[in-house]
């Protein structure tokens, strides 16, 4: 394992969309761990789906979980997965780039929205739920390990318009986000 962080920034629009979203988009601001819970429970059937194609990317017995710990001392909240997990390259393409699906789309639906005085449910339509995080969270960290790889992959975020991804260290194959509250 090396000792080398990475530090990225997020797109400008990226940027708007994050601040846009931790202000506005969300009317109800415990929608974050219904988000991230449906991102785990969409990697449990990810990794389900594709053992059917490579039976060794899930073992016999193997059930799979999600769980919820609170840290109150450190005052975090986790989010733990054993689904199919992400590559490094996968959490730069799909983490580190908010509303993949079309960011400048989403920004001006979001400002149609408040325009016309329209509570905008768009969450899932464009991949920002996970982003709903910050919300709650001063600083927001994943590690993730894919289902056939050995390494892990840590990325993480102050919602401040950078992310810092670095190679890690998971026992097993999946993901945890950890809200730092």
């Amino acid at each position: 394992m090396t000792d080398t962080i990475e530090t990225f920034e997020f797109q400008t629009e990226a940027r708007q969309l994050l601040d846009l979203m931790i202000h506005s988009v969300y009317s109800n601001k415990d929608i974050f761990l219904r988000e991230l819970i449906s991102n785990s429970s969409d990697a449990l059937d990810k990794r389900r789906f594709e053992a059917l194609k490579q039976p060794e990317l899930l073992a016999e017995n193997t059930e799979l979980r999600i769980f919820i710990e609170v840290d109150s001392e450190a005052r975090s909240l986790s989010i733990l997965d054993n689904g199919i997990g992400m590559t490094r390259d996968e959490v730069k393409d799909l983490i580190g780039t908010i509303a993949k699906s079309g960011t400048k789309e989403f920004i001006n639906k979001i400002k149609q929205s408040k325009e016309e005085g329209v509570n905008a449910d768009l969450i899932g339509q464009f991949g920002v739920g996970f982003y709903s995080s910050f919300i709650a969270a001063d600083r927001v960290s994943l590690v993730t390990r894919k289902a056939g790889e050995e390494t892990a992959t840590r990325w993480e975020s102050a919602g401040d318009g950078t992310y810092t991804l670095e190679e890690a260290e998971r026992d097993e194959v999946g993901t945890t986000v950890t809200l730092h509250l």
